[in-house]
């Protein structure tokens, strides 16, 4: 038989460092204190309420530097109560990701909130920086709650004094990739 018969000839000599990674000296620097230095679980009874709020709304912290080591990113919750909205305000540069858990959620958007969309559980709503926008809980009997992810630590809340206009305009949300 000709080599070419056994395509899987070559692999009995081969040598498969991915095989052994104690062997390619990818260990020989210092030990990480993984215990204390890795995975962190934060129980949901724990957060902490102590940061950046806006009237209507509560923010409570799971994951921020003090408490978990994060670096980049800010984590958290956001309830509003039954029937009941938030202030106007933007956040400065950071970008914030809503994940609706409970609820439904009215999202009022631009320099008069002139844009509305709604959002219910396991609805992401992205709000790139600086975008004047105030959170409606657009139920007259449940709370509200969503999880909340920002790009940065700091907690940036600029609370804005604006007279929304009466009809905001309904925007839908179109993928830009699957038109």
């Amino acid at each position: 038989m000709a080599d070419h018969d056994h395509p899987h000839d070559h692999d009995e000599n081969h040598d498969h460092h991915h095989d052994h990674p104690h062997e390619d000296g990818a260990h020989d620097h210092p030990a990480v204190d993984w215990r204390d230095n890795g995975v962190k679980v934060i129980p949901g009874n724990s957060l902490d309420h102590n940061t950046a709020q806006t009237p209507g709304m509560d923010r409570a912290a799971a994951i921020n530097h003090a408490r978990a080591g994060a670096e980049k990113i800010w984590a958290g919750t956001v309830t509003i109560h039954a029937n009941a909205k938030t202030g106007a305000h933007h956040h400065g540069d950071l970008e914030s990701i809503i994940y609706v858990v409970r609820g439904k959620a009215r999202m009022r958007w631009g320099e008069n909130l002139e844009f509305v969309a709604e959002a219910g559980p396991g609805d992401f709503i992205y709000v790139p920086p600086f975008v004047p926008h105030q959170e409606i809980n657009a139920s007259r009997d449940e709370t509200l709650e969503c999880v909340l992810v920002r790009s940065a630590q700091e907690p940036v809340v600029v609370n804005l004094d604006i007279a929304p206009v009466e009809a905001p305009e309904e925007v839908l949300w179109k993928d830009p990739i699957h038109r």
